[in-house]
This record gives C-alpha cells, structure tokens and sequence, in this order.
C-alpha cells in the first residue's frame, strides 16, 4: 500500500512539474523585465498582458481541451480572421444588428468545429489533415468576401472597444479581459469537475481504455473540437473589439501562437495531462516576451516568435524527459 501510495505521488509530481517550471519561468521573465526597465513592474503593464493577449487567452483555452484529448486543431487562427470578416460585412456593409451578428459568428465557429470533429470521429482522418483543410477553408472565405480591409465604424464597436473598467491605484481593463476570464472560469470547472472534463482527459490517456470503460468517446471528441470552434470565434468577437476591422490576414499564425502557449503552459502535445492554469501562465509569458521587446525598443518583434519557438522546443524535451522516467518506473 506505501509503495502504491508512493507511486500514486510520484506521477503527480510529473504532472505538477511542467506546470511548475512554466510559473518558475514566467516569474523569472517578469523579475528580468522588471530589473532591465523601469516602469517595467507596475500593475499596469501587468494588465496589459491580459489586454493585448486576451483574444490569444480564449483561443489557447479551445485548443487546451483539443490537445489533452490527443488532437490539434490548425484552423483556429483563420476561423478567427473570419469571424472578424463575417462581422465587418454584415455591421459595415448589410447594417445588421451587433446583437444579431455576434451570436451567428459564434454559431458558425461552433458549426465549423462540429463539421471537423464529426469528419476526424465518424471518418478517421488524422485531426492535423482535417483541422489543415479547415484552416484553408475559413482563410479562403475571408478572401472571397473581400481581400481588402473592412473598417468598422459602428458606434457599438467602438464603445466596447474604448471602454475601461477602472480598478485600484489608477489602473484598468477592457471588456476584453473580462470575456477571457469568464471563460477561463467556466473551463477550469468544466475540465475538473464534469463529466465531460474527465472524459477528455481519458481519451487522451488512453482512448481504448476510455472505450472499455463504457465513456462516451466519440460524443466527446465532437463536442471538443465544436467547443474550440466556439472558442475560436469568441476570440474573433474579442479580436473583432481589439482591432475594429475584418481582414483576411487576421491572426495569421496564431494557431501556432496557440499551440505553443499551451505547451509551454505544461499540456502534453501527446494528451491526457494539462491545466488551463498553465496555458494562462503560458499566455502570459508570451505577453511578457512582447513587453519586454517593446520596452526595449530596438529589437525586431520577430525575436517573440523566437525565443516562442525555442520555449516551446525546451518544454516539448522535458515532456519527453519526463513521459520516460514515468515509463521506467
């Protein structure tokens, strides 16, 4: 019983580690930037990481449940520069109603997400081919409504994107950040304490084993990548309010952007273990790299996407490290 009781503590520390080293990390960055620039450690800054990733936030989320059940998802980025074309056409253009627009974009990403999960389930086709397909899909539809940019002008949009909510020691937040937080919420407790939760996990595990066990594998693999579409298109509403604009080259490469902020937030790209936690800290490493350039000043803003990739080459070896030693044991 010690020795299982033993064991039992040793794979949860495997579990914590990556999550441990991502907040180690993300701690260590913010403490450089602080030391390097002045300025650099006040509330304020801090908030804008949330402000300026939250679009980044509510995708890396969907993509946080699509990669603990095993699968990816590559149409984030253009799902999302559509919705943001969808919503600048019907406002700009048709005059329809904001209250009208949003929930139809929403249900076209939840819908676009359903049709991918229903292919990668019922016909078995690798979710990296599927979710390819999808991301040149949405990204074509952006161009055949227009490959210009589209302004949007709507008094609305303009409201919620200028609004602040003020909060202590002269700081605030937008409209924005409050969206990527409730739903940063709502999926903590959908992943610990549902049904549907625990159910990704195991199909990430071990989906056969998860079939033996009478789950409902195939429902749930649809609802994940559906869920993901949901986000995706909340992240073009959120992007949509950042931008005030629709273009076809929104959000190029952020499913990538997503990917990598999961990864390094401790989430195996093999599935069955992850926190949303964590892809919190990994979004908020990636604003920290991009504050960091900013304050700076002279450094070109592709040196994110490098010290990104090298980060996420960095975790995707201490997963392997780790996923070893638990195989010796």
């Amino acid at each position: 019983m010690t020795r299982g009781r033993g064991l039992l503590v040793q794979r949860g520390h495997h579990k914590l580690l990556p999550l441990a080293v991502t907040i180690a990390l993300f701690v260590i960055m913010y403490g450089a930037g602080a030391c390097w620039f002045d300025g650099f450690f006040s509330l304020q800054v801090f908030l804008n990481f949330f402000i300026d990733n939250a679009f980044l936030a509510i995708t890396a989320i969907g993509m946080t449940f699509v990669i603990i059940s095993g699968g990816i998802d590559l149409s984030v980025g253009s799902v999302i520069a559509l919705t943001t074309m969808v919503s600048a056409t019907l406002v700009e253009h048709l005059g329809w109603s904001p209250a009208v627009v949003i929930p139809l974009v929403l249900a076209m990403g939840s819908a676009i997400g359903l049709g991918m999960g229903l292919v990668i389930q019922y016909f078995r086709v690798q979710p990296f081919i599927v979710t390819l397909a999808g991301m040149f899909l949405a990204r074509g539809l952006c161009y055949l409504i227009s490959i210009d940019s589209i302004t949007i002008e709507s008094s609305f949009y303009g409201e919620v994107a200028a609004f602040r909510i003020p909060l202590p020691f002269e700081t605030s937040i937008t409209v924005n950040v409050v969206v990527a937080l409730v739903v940063l919420a709502i999926a903590i407790y959908v992943a610990h304490f549902t049904r549907f939760g625990r159910t990704v996990y195991a199909i990430g595990g071990n989906e056969q084993s998860a079939l033996l066990m009478g789950l409902p594998v195939a429902r749930t693999k649809v609802l994940v990548y559906t869920l993901n579409g949901l986000c995706s298109a909340l992240a073009g509403v959120v992007f949509t309010f950042y931008m005030l604009s629709g273009y076809g080259l929104h959000a190029q490469g952020m499913e990538l952007d997503a990917i990598a902020t999961v990864v390094i937030g401790g989430t195996l790209l093999t599935g069955g273990s992850g926190s949303l936690v964590g892809t919190l800290f990994g979004v908020l490493i990636y604003g920290t790299i991009q504050t960091i350039l900013s304050f700076h000043g002279d450094l070109s803003s592709w040196w994110t996407k490098i010290v990104i990739g090298s980060l996420l080459l960095t975790f995707c070896l201490l997963q392997r490290v780790l996923s070893g030693q638990r195989d010796q044991r």
